[in-house]
């Protein structure tokens, strides 16, 4: 088979800092854009509306030509609102969190549109990526789309935002450390082949910010940080054609949380939970992301969760079933009983689900 060079798709522009809402307009114009169908997120328009639209009305090149208000992320409401798209609109913008993003990104890729991401939380990499996750036939499933044109985050909005976003992303960027040792276990079973580039902007991602010396998880610096690590992540997503560097074994873990119990928790807390259990595992990096999660507050919050262990053991013998095509560390029986096992013999862990 003849070697392929990539052609991937990347966002044109990336804007983070203080105030950034202010300027939506400046960043959108000059893209040479002027005619935008937006979407904003459920509460949104309260938090924000007086500055996203005093930003999107000052500059009169620049018009909405329709503007939506979701909170639904169904095919059905997708589908009718991709092919209703007014004449002559030149890009769709998504304000708020993964839900409204989700909608405003697939929606431009049914319309062939640049798509603009604002996200107002960080509570996992999606904002960056060009996977989606919405209800097809009453069920999540996630489909594929494209890479944001333009990334723009607001750390006042990130900072003011509560702090339980802020941990679910650190805990959905700690995952690429587990996440690429179970893809390199994967090629090593022949099951599948590693993206060398990939790897490394995943590993760069999460290495970034876990070695930088912060006091504070909600100043700008950190947030900055994070947000440019969760972007890394959606990249190398984009370079491996698929998941694998930014999901593993600690991703079916969570998914198979999602189907199974009634109020799952925001997706990077389970997220984290499970990368910590599967470091484990795996015997790799687990020490770092101990005194990460325990220098964060990381550990602190999901202990206020009061958590069900046997949650998490059945999510553990599910886990394989979710993507019964992938050879995790999960997908074999002796790595399942250690990880149900470590859920109680891990004094950490013992301690987060209070079963000491």
């Amino acid at each position: 088979m003849k070697p392929q060079i990539h052609r991937i798709s990347i966002p044109a522009i990336m804007e983070v800092g203080p105030n950034k809402l202010e300027e939506l307009d400046r960043y959108i114009i000059k893209s040479g854009i002027t005619k935008i169908v937006l979407y904003i997120g459920e509460g949104i328009k309260d938090l924000f509306g007086d500055t996203i639209f005093g930003a999107l009305n000052k500059n009169k090149r620049l018009k909405v030509l329709e503007d939506n208000y979701c909170d639904e992320n169904s095919m059905e409401y997708i589908t009718t609102k991709a092919f209703s798209i007014p004449a002559g609109t030149q890009a769709i913008v998504g304000i708020g969190g993964g839900k409204v993003l989700d909608v405003a990104k697939y929606i431009a890729f049914l319309s062939d549109l640049p798509f603009f991401s604002v996200p107002t939380s960080t509570a996992h990499d999606g904002f960056a990526s060009s996977g989606c996750s919405l209800y097809i036939n009453g069920h999540r499933t996630s489909v594929h789309a494209r890479m944001p044109y333009g990334i723009i985050v607001d750390t006042m909005v990130i900072k003011s935002s509560p702090e339980k976003f802020i941990y679910s992303g650190i805990g959905d960027i700690v995952s690429k450390v587990t996440a690429v040792f179970d893809w390199l276990f994967e090629e090593d079973q022949g099951v599948t082949r590693v993206d060398d580039v990939a790897v490394m902007i995943a590993k760069k991602s999460v290495n970034s910010i876990v070695r930088m010396p912060y006091s504070d998880i909600k100043e700008f610096f950190f947030i900055k940080e994070l947000v440019d690590s969760l972007t890394m992540s959606g990249i190398a997503m984009e370079i491996a054609g698929n998941s694998s560097p930014a999901s593993g074994s600690e991703h079916l873990i969570s998914h198979a949380l999602d189907k199974m119990t009634p109020n799952p928790q925001l997706h990077g807390i389970q997220v984290g939970i499970a990368t910590y259990i599967m470091s484990l595992v795996h015997n790799h990096r687990y020490e770092r992301i101990r005194k990460f999660f325990s220098d964060t507050g990381f550990f602190d919050f999901v202990k206020t969760l009061k958590l069900n262990p046997e949650d998490y053991v059945n999510a553990i013998d599910m886990a394989p079933t979710i993507k019964p095509n992938r050879m995790t560390y999960l997908h074999i029986e002796e790595h399942r009983e250690k990880a149900k096992r470590l859920i109680y013999e891990d004094e950490m862990l013992a301690d987060i689900f209070n079963v000491i």
